[in-house]
């Protein structure tokens, strides 16, 4: 995934041994690296790169109490919690499922941006788009509707990947995305009328009722555990007929899980609930891998949702 959020403590030789904590924590020397990790946190108490380093190692190592008190001070020092330490306390069950820091979002994908679409087309397999593009020409053939549509949201846009796939069947797309650095990439392939940075709840709230066609998001509510907001605003910017497009991960059991993989997985029944409580018309709700991780595929839905 994206290169390792690195924030410095201020302090030349705790960040020395903070680097040199990580060369022996990629050579598997947890031990050490964590005792570099201490000395650089006693020369700067509020470095919170080294207890978020610590808490990993914490982790690997089995200490789980341990991890759980570096990880605790990781997000004291960061309240905005850009490293995403309340995730592995969630994981840990130190914490109460919660939806993911902003902070945390926007910096992971502004440093993914650059290498964003090698790395997900040739290392991960990335096929949303395409899941998604296939799903909805297939509910609007079976509905005798016309594929095109003449306003489009791409929520979570990225670098541009749904526009691509669905630039001949758009008039006007319209992207949001929460990183600054994928809105950059975007704006280069010169796919979308419209761009901004936005939360993608947020980013809707902004945008007027029954004002889009179509609304696409591709492995974007994977970062988000409660559907209902951006359902809700989804159905309100919704025209009559309009539908809505995405992919979602999932697992066996009910409700919403954080996975290894620190984003959320979405149980196809609470997904069929969220959809009937927001009063749109579920057309598909189908198990379909978005990509792959560890060389498997990452079990997934593809969902299209309709305006009635």
């Amino acid at each position: 995934m994206p290169l390792r959020l690195f924030l410095t403590s201020g302090d030349l030789m705790a960040d020395r041994r903070f680097e040199f904590a990580r060369d022996l924590q990629l050579k598997g020397d947890l031990p050490a690296a964590a005792d570099l990790l201490e000395q650089a946190i006693e020369l700067a108490p509020d470095f919170t790169s080294a207890w978020f380093t610590l808490g990993e190692i914490r982790q690997q190592l089995g200490e789980r109490d341990k991890a759980i008190a570096a990880f605790r001070e990781a997000r004291r020092s960061d309240p905005g919690d850009q490293h995403g330490a309340g995730l592995h306390l969630m994981r840990l069950g130190d914490a109460e499922m919660a939806e993911m820091p902003k902070a945390y979002v926007q910096a992971l994908f502004d440093q993914y941006a650059p290498r964003f679409e090698h790395t997900l087309i040739n290392d991960l397999g990335y096929r949303a788009p395409s899941l998604i593009f296939k799903a909805v020409l297939a509910a609007r053939v079976a509905a005798k509707k016309p594929a095109y549509f003449k306003r489009t949201i791409d929520l979570g846009c990225g670098t541009g990947l749904a526009a691509a796939a669905f630039a001949k069947q758009v008039d006007h797309f319209i992207g949001i995305d929460l990183s600054p650095g994928m809105i950059k990439q975007a704006r280069a392939t010169n796919l979308y009328a419209e761009l901004e940075v936005a939360d993608m709840i947020e980013g809707l709230r902004t945008k007027s009722d029954a004002s889009a066609n179509l609304i696409v998001a591709a492995d974007a509510f994977v970062y988000l555990a409660d559907l209902a907001p951006v359902l809700t605003e989804a159905k309100r910017v919704l025209a009559s007929g309009g539908v809505l497009a995405f992919t979602l991960e999932t697992h066996d059991g009910s409700g919403i899980v954080l996975g290894d993989g620190l984003r959320y997985a979405h149980s196809a029944e609470y997904v069929r609930g969220a959809i009937a409580k927001t009063g749109l018309k579920l057309l598909t709700l189908e198990p379909a891998s978005p990509r792959n991780e560890n060389n498997e595929p990452v079990r997934g839905l593809v969902v299209i949702a309709e305006k009635t």
